[in-house]
């Protein structure tokens, strides 16, 4: 059976095995350039969870075996698509008239980064092998001279002597260094914002820039420990007033959103892998999924949930063909999916909060039993959720 179908059918079976166990498992069991093996791997690593690349890039490191070398390549280039870039893959061994690049990292904002990694720091790097393959894909027209730069991703954070040999060459300002490590938690981080002014700050930090001013640095820090802290705040809907009425005392947020993409996977039959804080989407980006969760407020006289749904969360879901909306409620096992396209016409009535440079629209669904309304502003008739209700044993 295909490593992909295992992963997807008896996880279970993988959960403790090495990877190079699981490249065993795949095409010939040998990463070889063009072939089935790779193919096969890279796809399993396009759909598994962000820990499950970080235990496999620290045993490439730990644990030196046949293929450690090109299988770290291809995590570190799944990493990059995490980090929200298409990745190129490049190849594992340099051949005649073929460009020798690790990869291509191409942003949304337009910048390119040619990477290069290396598991080890034993063997002195040819910067100006690099440099050539950056400029070969600058005339082959996969990059331009002004958007582009080198990433080295190294598997030692002691990288004293390769900074000094940069910082001694003439590719000093084309050049930077980080170690796997950092770039994982990178990855992590990516996976707890959704603003995407903070995600293109993370992006930059990729970038070669001269930091004697360290506002840019300082500025992803506190953008992005600003966004994780943000609390739920429940929401008293009175039919009488046209406006929610936003009590005073501020509420954790609840994590249970694994478990909710847990069910909508079996209940969609796909994989989903975590874009950002609430953004989820197949390996091959066909379906996204914006999920969100809220504690139960009133839960002896009026159960209600209070979501909020930002534009940068649409924008998300409107850049794949097929798209829905999740709210958990209270908990896992009271799950609510929406097809995006039904979910949108709604948002012009329910209620929106412009604050300063933030704007919102308020989800607001109340229980009655086994029955969900989403509730909207007065003069708008109710949405009845009950039948998107994900069925409990899903």
């Amino acid at each position: 059976m295909p490593l992909l179908d295992l992963w997807a059918k008896t996880p279970d079976q993988l959960e403790d095995k090495q990877i190079h166990q699981l490249i065993a498992f795949v095409g010939g069991g040998k990463l070889l350039d063009d072939s089935p093996c790779s193919a096969e791997f890279r796809e399993f690593l396009a759909t598994v969870p962000s820990k499950k690349l970080e235990s496999f890039s620290a045993q490439c490191l730990e644990q030196a075996f046949p293929d450690s070398g090109m299988a770290l390549q291809d995590i570190v280039n799944e990493i990059g698509v995490r980090l929200g870039a298409k990745s190129i893959r490049g190849r594992y061994r340099g051949v005649k008239n073929q460009i020798g690049f690790d990869g291509l990292w191409k942003f949304p904002a337009g910048n390119s980064i040619v990477v290069e990694v290396k598991t080890t720091d034993a063997y002195r790097i040819d910067l100006n092998v690099v440099a050539e393959y950056r400029r070969k894909l600058i005339v082959a027209g996969k990059t331009a001279e002004e958007t582009s730069s080198i990433l080295l991703v190294v598997g030692r954070q002691d990288t004293g002597d390769l900074e000094a040999q940069i910082r001694g060459s003439r590719h000093a300002w084309d050049v930077r260094i980080i170690s796997v490590d950092a770039l994982t938690r990178l990855m992590k981080i990516m996976e707890d914002v959704d603003d995407p002014a903070i995600v293109q700050r993370i992006h930059s930090i990729l970038v070669p820039h001269e930091f004697t001013r360290l506002d840019a640095i300082a500025d992803v820090l506190f953008s992005t420990t600003e966004e994780v802290k943000q609390d739920e705040t429940p929401i008293e809907i009175k039919q009488s007033s046209e406006e929610p009425k936003v009590e005073g005392i501020k509420t954790s947020p609840v994590p249970f959103h694994e478990a909710c993409v847990k069910r909508i996977q079996h209940q969609l039959k796909v994989s989903l892998v975590k874009r950002s804080r609430s953004g989820y989407s197949t390996p091959d980006d066909a379906i996204a999924l914006n999920c969100s969760v809220s504690k139960e407020h009133n839960p002896d006289s009026n159960p209600n949930y209070w979501f909020a749904f930002h534009p940068h969360q649409q924008t998300f879901l409107e850049k794949h063909a097929s798209a829905y909306v999740a709210f958990g409620c209270g908990s896992s096992e009271r799950l609510v999916l929406v097809p995006y396209e039904k979910f949108k016409p709604w948002l012009q009535n329910t209620w929106v909060t412009e604050n300063g440079e933030r704007t919102y629209w308020h989800v607001v669904i109340y229980r009655d039993d086994k029955s969900y309304a989403l509730r909207l502003k007065k003069g708008s008739k109710a949405i009845d959720l009950t039948p998107y209700v994900v069925a409990n044993g899903v």
